[in-house]
């Protein structure tokens, strides 16, 4: 979050209206909340989780073990159980 001036963004009116309020003080300013981005999207997180998990589910399905999909992406035994459960879930 970085510091902004409000003389230098906000209309002359909007500000003096602000002043009214808070003078002197920093404030925050929540985003919006219908422009929020969900989680993982902007910087690929999301995306690269689903296809690893598509991935240990046709491993598994393949006929891999659940001690070899774990060495392979070193997780635990109940999250790659969690992952076949969720992944099976979603095919039907």
């Amino acid at each position: 979050m970085s510091y902004k001036n409000g003389k230098d963004i906000l209309p002359k009116s909007l500000l003096i209206e602000i002043q009214k309020y808070v003078e002197g003080e920093l404030i925050y300013i929540p985003k919006n909340h219908g422009t929020r981005v969900p989680w993982g999207q902007v910087n690929g997180t999301r995306e690269f989780m689903e296809k690893r998990n598509m991935d240990i589910y046709h491993k598994y399905k393949e006929g891999h073990s659940i001690d070899t999909i774990m060495e392979i992406y070193n997780l635990s035994e109940s999250s790659i159980r969690k992952i076949i459960l969720k992944s099976n879930k979603g095919m039907r």
